[in-house]
């Protein structure tokens, strides 16, 4: 069932309450204070039941201008909006301001009620809607119904109720599949049950028992039980008003403005990258770190406004900026804001949230200019496919994108396996999560490691390549090492780089011997051969060649990096054709006689113990052999 919210607007004492009394039977003044004064303080919760079945929220706002920051965290996720203006006193100030706030705030669907109609004439009546009819031209309301009601008498409620259940029919359904996200309102205790906190289901749904977090900040409960509508429910959906009893947390750590959402799922910031829209009518105009309030889903916080594109703005005009916060908060992109001067506190424009969690910027910074304008008005692709461009340098996990997105990781996943198909990422699996880069990013990165194994076997034409830790220390130090081994393992896949062991090269790179070169690692390897599997120290080696120890040493290690001579421990060196001579030897002896001790293998090898010991541990690491107790056995 499609779930609704209807909201109320309007200035103070102009008949919201009662209307909503009429409407539902309900008084949503619950505070001694607001019935013995007759205004409302707080916002009001309640619903009806509309003609086609549907069941409906109702949340009433305040309209004195004392009270706006109330009314502005009522506001959210409002569905369709009831501007209520008094017959016998027509448009007041604050139905102003309430019209601008719900223009600014994006709301698409309402009626206008003309409420206390039974206390004027008929011309009268004709002249108040005319007014208000010019005061909405250019807003949502402009083309809306227009209904004479009495509240006090009943006359024209039933046809309010009727047109709210037709405009419920266009009405756009929630993603009941989106990251769950309840912005709080109200916070309370309830003797036996513990903490409650209420809200508007903006997104997603929760379920009894489900792991919850409260934003910002790292305080953590679970959800114990769910009211929706009064009623004891498993399962609350976006779009309804909630109120949830969170286990683990205790009231004092919450406070309205806060939001429920699942552990992770978001991330605290002190910026906000946003466009801006000064209302026509501001008094004010906006100078580059002008300091003001701002109000985003039950949240207040005040703030310091970095222009990027404009040196001031003007009244009725938009621009980009950067909005420096005096206190962290949570939000995501898309997300609606409303603006008000530092002081004295009148609404001055509001607008959308861009970038939730951006780096810093600078003013008249072209390029995050144009990136601001692609997360403007880009699809949701468009704008997951920046953020993996602006982050490919972390590897951004499925899961991270989510977090930067407040979207579901489903959803995500969805929009990288469509980049991955178009060839516009490049993925790696690891721990049961996706992580990606941008293809250009990976273009730039290749390239440049490409450049430094140049340079690298240019001057070291004898060495078959860079250890990999010196090249994952240089290019991708800021990610986990099996996440670097997985991009080394895609660059072998390319054909840019081969592996041998711990060291990398360049595809097309050999070592290549001059003359001179070829004939010492001759005489090197001949050595070697000759002295199997009791071989001196390299000292005696350079001894015995005549050549020049720089170049002995040139030769000698770049035949342990081509694998001919294999270093087994320290300086115990075998010829590689000797080392398999071995282990055919050795497996030839456990074959026959079901294992080997290392007297055995001192004595085929025709060796010390020294080194039947070195060779015999090499072979259990490189599982050929395994050791039992004091023998070994084939692996």
């Amino acid at each position: 069932m499609k779930n609704v919210i209807v909201g109320t607007a309007g200035h103070i004492d102009h008949g919201k309450t009662t209307l909503i009394r009429a409407l539902t039977g309900r008084n949503t003044d619950r505070l001694k204070q607001e019935q013995d004064r007759g205004i409302s303080i707080e916002l009001g919760f309640t619903f009806f039941d509309l003609p086609s079945g549907k069941r409906a929220g109702i949340i009433d706002v305040p309209g004195h201008e004392k009270f706006i920051k109330n009314m502005l965290a009522g506001v959210i996720g409002m569905d369709i909006v009831v501007l209520v203006v008094a017959a016998d006193e027509g448009i007041m100030p604050q139905t102003t301001e309430h019209l601008d706030i719900l223009n600014l705030l994006d709301i698409e669907n309402g009626i206008i009620v003309l409420t206390k109609s039974d206390l004027v004439d008929d011309e009268w009546l004709e002249l108040v809607k005319e007014d208000v009819l010019d005061n909405v031209k250019g807003t949502f309301l402009e083309d809306s119904p227009i209904i004479p009601v009495s509240s006090t008498k009943g006359a024209g409620v039933d046809d309010v109720i009727k047109t709210i259940d037709k405009l419920t029919d266009s009405i756009k359904e929630r993603d009941i599949t989106d990251t769950p996200r309840l912005p709080i309102d109200r916070v309370f205790t309830i003797t036996g049950f513990g903490t409650v906190v209420t809200g508007t289901l903006v997104s997603g749904q929760f379920s009894e028992g489900d792991e919850v977090q409260v934003f910002p900040g790292n305080k953590v409960g679970r959800i114990r039980s769910i009211q929706v509508h009064e009623e004891d429910t498993t399962t609350a959906y976006a779009g309804q008003r909630v109120a949830i009893n969170i286990a683990g947390l205790k009231k004092s750590e919450i406070d309205r403005g806060n939001i429920v959402a699942p552990i992770g799922s978001m991330e605290d910031t002190m910026m906000l990258d946003v466009k801006l829209k000064l209302l026509k009518n501001s008094q004010r105009i906006i100078e580059n770190r002008t300091r003001v309030r701002i109000y985003l889903g039950t949240s207040e916080v005040l703030c310091r406004v970095v222009l990027l594109d404009k040196e001031h703005l003007t009244p009725g005009e938009s621009c980009y900026a950067q909005l420096r916060l005096e206190d962290t908060i949570v939000a995501k992109r898309g997300d609606r804001f409303i603006m008000r001067f530092y002081s004295p506190m009148t609404t001055i424009g509001g607008g959308e949230i861009l970038d939730s969690n951006p780096p810093k910027r600078k003013r008249f910074d072209n390029s995050a200019i144009e990136e601001l304008k692609i997360k403007e008005k880009g699809s949701t692709e468009d704008i997951v496919e920046k953020i993996i461009k602006d982050k490919s340098k972390d590897f951004s996990s499925i899961k991270d994108i989510s977090i930067y997105t407040v979207a579901s990781k489903d959803k995500v996943a969805e929009i990288v396996n469509n980049l991955h198909e178009n060839k516009k990422i490049i993925t790696f699996e690891l721990l049961n999560d996706i992580h990606v880069i941008h293809r250009d990013y990976y273009v730039d990165l290749s390239d440049r490691i490409k450049k430094e194994l140049e340079k690298y076997h240019s001057k070291n034409p004898l060495k078959a390549g860079m250890l990999k830790e010196e090249v994952r220390s240089k290019f991708l130090n800021n990610i986990k090492s099996r996440l670097a081994e997985e991009f080394f393992d895609y660059l072998v896949k390319q054909d840019i780089i081969k592996q041998t062991n711990e060291v990398i090269s360049l595809k097309k790179f050999k070592i290549e011997f001059t003359d001179k070169q070829e004939e010492i690692g001759k005489r090197i390897e001949s050595i070697y051969m000759d002295s199997k599997f009791t071989t001196p120290k390299f000292d005696e080696i350079k001894g015995n060649l005549d050549y020049n120890d720089y170049d002995i040493e040139q030769v000698f290690n770049a035949l342990i990096d081509l694998g001919i001579l294999m270093r087994l421990k320290d300086d115990i060196i075998l010829h590689k054709d000797v080392y398999l001579e071995g282990i055919d030897i050795i497996k030839k002896h456990i074959n026959t006689n079901g294992d080997i001790t290392l007297a055995d293998a001192r004595d085929i090898l025709n060796t010390s113990r020294k080194y039947a010991v070195a060779y015999l541990e090499y072979l259990d690491q490189v599982k050929v052999t395994k050791r039992v107790e004091d023998k070994r056995i084939l692996y």
